[in-house]
C-alpha cells in the first residue's frame, strides 16, 4: 500500500481486478467452448453443418458473437462515460447471463433452432461488449498509474487462460449435452452480476451529454455491413470457391464503407460524438491502436490455420481419429497459452516502470520471427519443434498485449476512458475477423492451385469412378477445411455413401483412413501456409514500426486537453 492510498482504496482496486478478471475469464471461456462444441450443438438441433446451405449457420455461430461485440463496444464504452462505467458493466454482466440462459433453451429444431441460437448469441455479444469496454476503464480508474500495466496484464491473461479452459469445458460439457455448454455460464454470471452490483462503485469521471443517435446508427449499420460482407466473401458459390465478386458481397461492403464515411462526417460535426476522433491526436493512443489492430490482423486468422493444420493433417497422421482432433488440437496448442501466461503479467509490470515502447516493438519483431520459424517446419513436423515455436509466439504476444493496452489506457483523458477502451476493442475486434477472411482466402487460393489434381489422382487410383472423383476434386476448399475443423473426416463428408459402399473393403478402408486425406493435402496446404505466413510476417513488422513511433513512456495530463 502506497503512502497516499487509503486502505479502502487499496482493497477496492483488488476487488475491481477480481471481478473484471472473472468477466474476462467467462467471456473467453464462452468463445472457445462453443467453438469446440459446434459439432455436438449442430447434432443436438438436428442440422448437418456440412450440408449445402448450412455454412451460413456455421459462419454466424462462429463469428456472430465477435461481430456484435465489435459493433457495440464503442457505444457501450461511451454510455459508460456518460452514465457510469460500473453501471454499464453490471448491465453487461446481466445481459450476458440472460443470453447464456436463452442459448441453452431453444425450443425448435433444424434451421429455426439455428436462427434462435444465433439471435441469443447476439444477446451474449451485446452483454460482452458492455463488459469488455468498461472493464478496462474500471481498472484504469481504480489503479494508480504505476500499477495499471500489471492490472491490465493480469486481466488480459485471464482471457487467455479462459481460451484454454474453454477448450476443456466445451469438450467435457458437450459430452453431457450441448445445452450445458451455455448453462455453465449462468451460475457464474449470476454470482458475478450480484458481486459487481454490491462491491463496485463509480470512481471515474462522468459527463452527462446527449446521445449521438445518428452516429450510433450509421456506425453500427456500416460496420455490420462491412463485416457481414467480408465474412460471406469466403462462402463458396456454385461456380467459384469464394464469393468476393457476388453482388451481395460487393453491395454489403460498398454500402458499409459509404455509411462509415458518412459516420466520420457526422462525428466531426455533432456536439457530443460517439467516436472521439480527436483522441487520435494523442500519438500514444493512435500508435497503440494501430499496433493493436495490426497485431490482430496478423494473428487472428493464423491461429485458425494452425488449428486446421493440427486437426486436418498432423493429428490424424499421428493416430488420432478426426472426431477427437478438436480437443487435442487445443491441448497441443497449450505452449502458446503458457507463453502468454508467463510474459503477460511480467511485461505489464515492467512496462509500468519503463513504458511500452520497447516491449511492444520487440514483441512484434519476435512474433514475426516465430512466424518465420514456422515457415521452416515441414507439415508433418516433430512436435517439440512446433511447441518451441508457438511458445515463442505466445511469449511475444504476452510481451505485447499488456504493455500496449496499458499505454493506450494511460494516454486517455479520464472522462473518455470508456469510449477510448471501446475504440481500442473495436479496432482489435475488426482486425480478428478481417484477419480470418484474408488468411482464409490466401489459404483457399493456395489449395486451389494444386489440391484438385492431387485429390482427383488419389481417389481414382483407389477405385473412385473418374466422374465422381472429378466432382469431389472440384469441391470448394472451404468444405473440407470446415469438415476438418469440426472434427469430421473430410472424405467421408464428400464421397457419396453408395459410391464408398461399392468399393472393395480394402480400398474403402484406405480412403477413409486417418492418413489418406492428410497425405493428399500435405503439399497443397504447405503452399497456402507459406503465403499466409509471409502476409503475417509483413503485418507484424509494420506493427513493430507503429509501436516504435508511439514515443517513450506517456501518461495523460489535463493540460494535454488544451494542446489537442
Amino acid at each position: 500500500m502506497t503512502h497516499n492510498q487509503p486502505r479502502s482504496e487499496v482493497n477496492y482496486k483488488w476487488i475491481a481486478l477480481s471481478n473484471t478478471t472473472l468477466a474476462m475469464l467467462l467471456g473467453f471461456v464462452n468463445m472457445s467452448s462453443v467453438l469446440l462444441a459446434l459439432p455436438v450443438i449442430f447434432r443436438g438441433i438436428g442440422i448437418d453443418p456440412l450440408a449445402p446451405g448450412s455454412s451460413n449457420y456455421l459462419l454466424w455461430l462462429l463469428m456472430g458473437y465477435t461481430l456484435v461485440s465489435a459493433v457495440f463496444v464503442v457505444a457501450a464504452g461511451r454510455l459508460g462515460d456518460m452514465f457510469g462505467r460500473t453501471r454499464m458493466y453490471n448491465l453487461g454482466f446481466a445481459i450476458f447471463t440472460v443470453g447464456s440462459f436463452l442459448c441453452a433453451i431453444p425450443w425448435s429444431t433444424g434451421p429455426a433452432a439455428a436462427l434462435e441460437l444465433i439471435l441469443f448469441r447476439v444477446v451474449q455479444g451485446i452483454g460482452g461488449a458492455f463488459l469488455f469496454s468498461n472493464s478496462a476503464a474500471i481498472l484504469t480508474d481504480a489503479f494508480p498509474e504505476n500499477e495499471r500495466g500489471m492490472a491490465l496484464g493480469l486481466n488480459q491473461v485471464a482471457g487467455i487462460a479462459g481460451s484454454f479452459l474453454g477448450i476443456l469445458v466445451g469438450g467435457l460439457l458437450s459430452q453431457i449435452g450441448w445445452r450445458w455448454v451455455f448453462l455453465f455460464n449462468v451460475p457464474i454470471g449470476i454470482i458475478g452480476t450480484i458481486w459487481a452490483h454490491r462491491t463496485l462503485r463509480e470512481v471515474g469521471t462522468r459527463k452527462s451529454e446527449p446521445v449521438d443517435w445518428l452516429g450510433n446508427i450509421t456506425f453500427a449499420a456500416g460496420l455490420t455491413m462491412v463485416l457481414v460482407g467480408i465474412i460471406y466473401g469466403i462462402n463458396p458459390t456454385p461456380t467459384s470457391p469464394m464469393s468476393w465478386t457476388t453482388p451481395f458481397v460487393l453491395g454489403m461492403i460498398a454500402g458499409g464503407v459509404a455509411l462509415l464515411i458518412t459516420f466520420v462526417f457526422i462525428e466531426k460535426h455533432v456536439q457530443a460524438p460517439m467516436f472521439r476522433l480527436n483522441l487520435f491526436r494523442i500519438r500514444a493512443f493512435a500508435a497503440g491502436n494501430v499496433a493493436g489492430f495490426l497485431a490482430s490482423l496478423a494473428r487472428g486468422g493464423l491461429m485458425l490455420m494452425l488449428t486446421i493444420w493440427l486437426q486436418g493433417i498432423w493429428l490424424p497422421l499421428h493416430g488420432y481419429d478426426f472426431e477427437v482432433t478438436p480437443l487435442w488440437a487445443g491441448i497441443y496448442m497449450i505452449p502458446s497459452s503458457l507463453g502468454i501466461l508467463i510474459a503477460g503479467p511480467l511485461s505489464g509490470r515492467l512496462s509500468d516502470r519503463f513504458g511500452a515502447r520497447y516491449f511492444a516493438t520487440v514483441a512484434m519483431i519476435l512474433t514475426a520471427v516465430s512466424f518465420a520459424l514456422m515457415l521452416a517446419l515441414p507439415v508433418n513436423f516433430a512436435y517439440h519443434m512446433f511447441a518451441l515455436v508457438i511458445l515463442l509466439d505466445g511469449i511475444s504476444m504476452g510481451m505485447f498485449i499488456a504493455p500496449n493496452m496499458a499505454a493506450i489506457m494511460n494516454s486517455l483523458p479520464p472522462r473518455h476512458r470508456g469510449v477510448g477502451s471501446g475504440m481500442r476493442l473495436t479496432l482489435m475486434n475488426v482486425g480478428n475477423p478481417l484477419s480470418m477472411v484474408i488468411i482464409f482466402s490466401l489459404m483457399v487460393l493456395g489449395l486451389n492451385a494444386s489440391m484438385p489434381a492431387a485429390l482427383y489422382s488419389g481417389l481414382v487410383q483407389n477405385g473412385i469412378p473418374a466422374q465422381v472423383a472429378q466432382q469431389i476434386a472440384s469441391a470448394p476448399p472451404v468444405s473440407y477445411l470446415f469438415a476438418a475443423f469440426l472434427g469430421y473426416n473430410p472424405l467421408l463428408t464428400l464421397i457419396p455413401p453408395n459410391v464408398l459402399n461399392a468399393l472393395p473393403a480394402e480400398q474403402a478402408a484406405t480412403i477413409t483412413s486417418r492418413a489418406f486425406f492428410p497425405q493428399l493435402i500435405d503439399a497443397s496446404f504447405h503452399h497456402g501456409l507459406v503465403e499466409v505466413l509471409i502476409f503475417s510476417i509483413v503485418i507484424c513488422l509494420i506493427a513493430a514500426g507503429a509501436s516504435w513511433v508511439r514515443g517513450g513512456k506517456y501518461i495523460y495530463h489535463e493540460e494535454d486537453e488544451q494542446q489537442g
